[in-house]
């Protein structure tokens, strides 16, 4: 009895499940029929087909009760309490019949859907037929503007044709009538067209060559009108940035006693102390020339410098004996060298120019003791700097070849180990330290020495003059001035033919006219060099004279 209750329980189990799956199965197919219906409608029947497959019918009453009878043969007799099984069989009718009716509507919502998809893909088309009919019509009228077009290019090109063949037949009628009449011509005036060719650009060339010359010589002169107001323009702002307060200074140094006895306690017993400052500092010293002031007298500036602020602090410290005197020298010494050092970077950070070995910066800050006719070194070479460096801008040339150009220019003066002049000694020592070819040709070129290789060459000479010789920046004694003037005026004047001699430029240029009768172009060349060598040898004077002869042929005509 138990075993038969547990069997009918597994089998109400199963019908259960098997009812959920049908109902599972039946909501699947009804979302893949609503996705299919968006894709592809002519497959929403076979999907409807499917459903009504998986929803199981009702078997007919008759087959129901054979059933039923079956079993009951076979099955014994059930007790009161199986009664309740006719029930539980209406209740899975009843479900079935709800899943019959849900799977209808499923089908009636698939139709729905299937026919709007339908209705919208025929709008689609007839919307896609009428646009490919209206690009055809559009296609077909511009193809025959094309071939309208086409037919008036062929027409035109055949009308140019006809023209084109009428234009070589009137040139080919032109140059035949052209070469008869110049042959008609040639006959008349007796000439060939290339004789007549020749003979009117020969008077061309004439009239030509007269207005050519008119127009030079005019335009000569507004260059030079207008390179000389340019120019002057340019060195006035030159001088303006160039301009300075500094007052010319002297070579002289003196040292004031403060009592007369000090003089004799400088000299030392039998002269020990004064030979002993001699020989330490290479300075000599004049006790009497000037009463109450010792004079110091030595060509080495730094030398001269080092002596002079040795004495005052021995005189200042009261002790003056050999030994003390040779532990000041080597003090004092030391401080001008730093002295020296700090003056050489102030020039060098004041013109702005960096990078330059320790060595030049050293023999610049020499410069401080240094004068040229009372300029001092380190004032002149700043201003020429500055003066150079603004022409270099006007003009477009090489400001940091200026610059450094007119930072070494005279370097050459410091050097007293060697011999020569001061432009050897400077381009020696500047080709030594490896100095850039462009500034040492400025250094070498800056007295006119050798031509001007370049124009910033030009700049550093220009300045270099405009600096030494404008009011007040060199100090020479009047009558001394006036004396190597005529000096340098007589010197030349002592040769044969000379007309008249005119010292310029501070001395620093002779220009010696000759007379054109008995001084001839070549012996010009011969007088010059002659003249200069009798100035080297006989005069005194500060950096290089230029000579220059001039023999000027006046050539005049009368027109009546």
């Amino acid at each position: 009895m138990l075993m038969e209750l547990f069997e009918k329980f597994l089998s109400k189990k199963k019908e259960t499940s098997i009812e959920k799956k049908s109902t599972t199965n039946v909501e699947v197919k009804k979302e893949e029929v609503a996705v299919e219906e968006r894709r592809e409608p002519d497959k929403v029947e076979a999907s409807k087909a499917e459903i009504f497959k998986a929803v199981p019918h009702k078997q007919p009453a008759q087959a129901q009760k054979s059933q039923v009878k079956k079993a009951e043969k076979h099955e014994p007799k059930k007790k009161p309490s199986q009664a309740s099984a006719p029930k539980e069989a209406k209740v899975d009718e009843a479900k079935l019949a709800d899943i019959r009716a849900k799977a209808k509507e499923i089908v009636f919502e698939a139709k729905d859907q299937a026919l709007k998809i339908r209705t919208q893909a025929e709008e689609e088309s007839r919307k896609i037929k009428s646009r490919v009919l209206e690009d055809e019509k559009n296609l077909a009228s511009k193809k025959g503007e094309i071939d309208a077009r086409l037919r008036e290019l062929d027409e035109k090109s055949k009308t140019l044709n006809k023209a084109k063949d009428a234009i070589e037949k009137m040139n080919e009628e032109a140059g035949n009538l052209l070469k008869s009449r110049k042959g008609e011509l040639e006959k008349i005036a007796s000439m060939t067209q290339s004789e007549a060719k020749s003979e009117l650009l020969s008077q061309f060339d004439k009239e030509l060559g007269s207005e050519k010359s008119k127009r030079i010589r005019a335009m000569q002169e507004e260059v030079k009108s207008t390179v000389e107001e340019e120019a002057q323009q340019l060195l006035v702002e030159a001088m303006r940035f160039g301009s300075s307060d500094y007052i010319v200074e002297y070579t002289t140094s003196k040292v004031k006693l403060p009592d007369p006895d000090m003089k004799g306690r400088i000299i030392g017993k039998e002269g020990r102390n004064i030979r002993a400052l001699e020989e330490l500092t290479g300075v000599e010293f004049d006790l009497d020339s000037n009463e109450g002031e010792i004079l110091l007298s030595c060509f080495d500036s730094i030398r001269r410098e080092i002596a002079r602020v040795t004495l005052e602090r021995l005189i200042k410290d009261g002790r003056i004996q050999p030994a003390r005197i040779e532990d000041m020298v080597n003090k004092t010494r030391e401080e001008v060298d730093r002295i020296i050092t700090k003056s050489g970077d102030d020039l060098c950070h004041r013109i702005g120019a960096y990078n330059i070995p320790k060595e030049l910066v050293f023999m610049l800050g020499k410069f401080k003791y240094r004068f040229s006719y009372g300029q001092n070194m380190i004032e002149h070479t700043l201003e020429e700097t500055k003066m150079g460096v603004a022409i270099a801008h006007e003009i477009g040339a090489d400001v940091d070849t200026v610059r450094l150009g007119c930072l070494f220019h005279d370097i050459g003066k410091i050097v007293t180990e060697d011999e020569g002049s001061h432009i050897e000694l400077g381009v020696d020592l500047l080709n030594k330290h490896g100095v850039d070819d462009a500034v040492v040709n400025c250094v070498a070129e800056h007295h006119e020495d050798k031509p001007f290789s370049s124009i910033e060459s030009a700049i550093v000479n220009l300045v270099d003059h405009v600096s030494g010789a404008r009011p007040g920046a060199r100090g020479e004694d009047y009558e001394s001035y006036v004396k190597r003037m005529r000096a340098l005026e007589d010197a030349a004047k002592g040769f044969d033919g000379v007309e008249r001699v005119y010292a310029i430029s501070a001395g620093r240029e002779v220009r010696v006219f000759v007379e054109p009768k008995r001084v001839d172009d070549e012996s010009t060349e011969y007088l010059a060099r002659e003249i200069a060598k009798k100035i080297e040898l006989e005069q005194t004077y500060p950096g290089v004279v230029k000579v220059t002869v001039i023999r000027e042929t006046r050539v005049s005509e009368t027109a009546k």
